[in-house]
């Protein structure tokens, strides 16, 4: 399975006419894995001993983010979450649901929501985010 993801990082950074780099390759498998949307800390815990530096995690996430391929989820505690973009348009992201027991954030991607109006008394809507608080599967039973 991890060549399968390797073949697919390869692949999205080739499309996206991205130079294929150690932590590019790293950062986009550890998405491509990723249940759920990752904080900047999170990268560095699960890529481990073998993680890049803070700067060098935050510089390919702003490169991916610039070429579409990843994007900025929701902000928590101050801290960016970060997913692959593929579930998302530009202007509506898919719902997240966060467990107010556990504090797990998952993804709904099977869940639609309407789409605002462009335009509401005055505000101009440019992107759409919904995120859901309850208690996960794990926690209500």
């Amino acid at each position: 399975m991890d060549i399968r993801v390797e073949k697919q990082a390869i692949d999205i950074l080739k499309k996206a006419s991205l130079r294929l780099t150690g932590p590019r390759l790293s950062i986009l498998k550890t998405l491509l894995k990723a249940d759920s949307p990752l904080t900047q800390e999170k990268f560095a815990e699960k890529l481990g001993k073998n993680a890049p530096d803070k700067v060098t995690i935050y510089r390919t996430l702003e490169t991916l983010l610039e070429a579409d391929i990843v994007h900025k989820a929701f902000l928590k505690h101050r801290t960016w979450h970060y997913e692959l973009a593929h579930n998302c348009s530009g202007h509506q992201c898919h719902p997240h649901f966060t467990c107010t027991n556990c504090g797990e954030t998952h993804c709904m991607t099977q869940i639609t929501v309407p789409l605002a109006p462009k335009s509401y008394k005055g505000f101009l809507i440019q992107h759409q985010q919904v995120r859901f608080d309850g208690l996960c599967p794990k926690c209500s039973s």
